[in-house]
């Protein structure tokens, strides 16, 4: 009974590990969507609705301390819209579920046949913006939203608390260290992407090194220094294995003796032609050690020997430190950085925009919900400059507009087919540091920044007061 047991408890883990691989590929992620989203669709299909319709995904207001948004995911919604599809063992599923034949031979078939707009990747954005303007068959533009906001949201969510992190540390290096605490591993893998590309250097996720070519840093865990029984016998065996890289965790025991020791391997290494790399502080009085610790390397001609610090950190902690001169030349942020500890979501919606009859004709909606309108129409959005460069203002302005200044929204794809080489990372990366560069440093302030200026065209105002009249004369008049 035992060996049966064990048995079925490896095919169960073996199952598990098979679906979880398959449904790291794009193609093979049809059902990763509410409930709500496939019958709203099985109900389209019923009734013949199959019109173009258009939807904008935005977020709809900046949460505490933020006063701005990195735009982060669009690689992979588009590698999802291009790939989607169900399978035989998804439409068997979705029979168990009550969906009728009809239906299922519709999604047999399968594909996303529409229009794609975006903000680039690494684009700075603010509230009512859209990110993304899909316009597609109703049904293919509804199945899709909840991979667009999962995406949206997990990576632009990341990708601008990893920003104030950089921008915190002013120019000295910033690691991604926080794989073990984020929320599982597509979490962690996309969390070291955008932390990569909001300006970090580097990350300790070796699989994400590997996908993305991200720099990979490490050192050493306390286990390691109290798996020898001196701690001078844990640095030595560790600069044995890496004499050309090694970063000694000095703070296991105590902070100015494992110092000391370190720079005793650091002597016995230059000897040998080695430099060691750097010592790493991971608890107490960050800045009170590091001052400590510099003047004792620097009294022991050891300049080059770099102090890096973890524990806890994050854009203010680090802000803090850097008043205090600490003498720190690298950080390893984890836990708070790579869940956005202090805001752990964003208001990332998805709302239709647009309808059209049978004849191809469009008519632009709204929502008045309180608190929650949208913005009517197909939209664009102008960003104007100063002399100098800097950002000055937003416009959002209907797609047919021409007011001058730079449109954002660019079309990535067209009949559900890319017709934009996607950049390599290193170029997103690129183009955040220019966006974040330009954005003028007032709006860059960790905390009571003013509000970017973001404007609605005259015509797209004059266009929500018709529609707000004609909607709530609607509402009113008798059926």
């Amino acid at each position: 009974m035992g060996i049966r047991k064990g048995l079925i408890s490896f095919a169960s883990k073996l199952l598990y590990m098979k679906n979880f691989l398959a449904c790291q590929n794009e193609e093979n992620m049809g059902l990763f969507t509410d409930l709500y989203e496939l019958t709203m669709c099985a109900s389209y299909f019923d009734n013949k609705k199959l019109e173009l319709a258009t939807f904008d995904l935005f977020i709809r207001r900046l949460p505490s301390e933020r006063s701005y948004f990195l735009f982060a995911g669009l690689e992979q919604v588009l590698l999802f819209l291009e790939k989607i599809c169900f399978t035989e063992e998804h439409l068997a599923y979705l029979e168990r579920q009550g969906f009728e034949e009809h239906f299922l031979k519709y999604l047999k078939n399968f594909k996303f046949t529409g229009d794609v707009y975006a903000l680039p990747e690494g684009t700075i954005a603010f509230p009512c913006e859209p990110l993304i303007r899909v316009t597609a068959p109703i049904i293919e533009a509804q199945l899709i939203e909840t991979f667009l906001l999962n995406t949206v949201n997990l990576q632009t969510m990341i990708a601008t608390k990893a920003s104030r992190v950089v921008q915190a540390a002013k120019g000295k290096t910033v690691v991604e260290f926080g794989l073990r605490r984020e929320h599982g591993v597509d979490a962690g893998m996309k969390a070291a992407r955008c932390s990569y590309l909001a300006g970090c250097h580097g990350t300790s996720n070796v699989l994400a090194g590997m996908t993305y070519g991200i720099p990979l840093f490490g050192t050493m865990a306390h286990s390691f220094i109290m798996a020898f029984e001196n701690e001078i016998d844990a640095f030595r065996a560790f600069t044995k294995t890496f004499p050309t890289k090694s970063t000694l965790l000095i703070d296991t025991y105590n902070e100015t003796e494992g110092a000391e020791k370190a720079v005793v391997i650091a002597k016995e290494l230059e000897a040998k032609g080695y430099k060691l790399g750097g010592v790493r502080l991971d608890s107490g009085d960050l800045a009170a050690t590091s001052k400590k610790i510099r003047g004792l390397l620097d009294e022991k001609r050891l300049h080059y020997v770099k102090i890096f610090a973890s524990g806890d950190l994050d854009e203010y902690k680090i802000t803090e430190l850097l008043s205090k001169n600490a003498k720190i030349d690298a950080f390893g942020v984890g836990t708070k950085m790579g869940t956005s500890a202090d805001q752990p979501y964003l208001d990332v919606i998805y709302k239709l925009s647009e309808t059209s009859n049978q004849q191809g004709v469009f008519s632009p909606v709204m929502k008045l919900s309180e608190g929650k309108i949208t913005l009517p129409g197909r939209k664009q959005i102008y960003r104007y400059k100063d002399s100098e460069g800097y950002y000055m203002k937003d416009m959002i302005t209907l797609a047919d507009e021409e007011r001058g200044g730079e449109p954002l929204l660019v079309k990535f794809m067209e009949k559900g087919k890319l017709i934009k080489k996607l950049p390599e990372l290193k170029d997103i990366r690129d183009i955040a540091a220019e966006n974040l560069s330009k954005l003028p440093k007032q709006y860059k302030k960790l905390a009571n920044a003013p509000s970017y200026p973001v404007e609605l065209s005259p015509k797209l105002k004059n266009l929500i007061k018709e529609l707000k009249a004609k909607l709530s004369k609607k509402e009113t008049s008798p059926n």
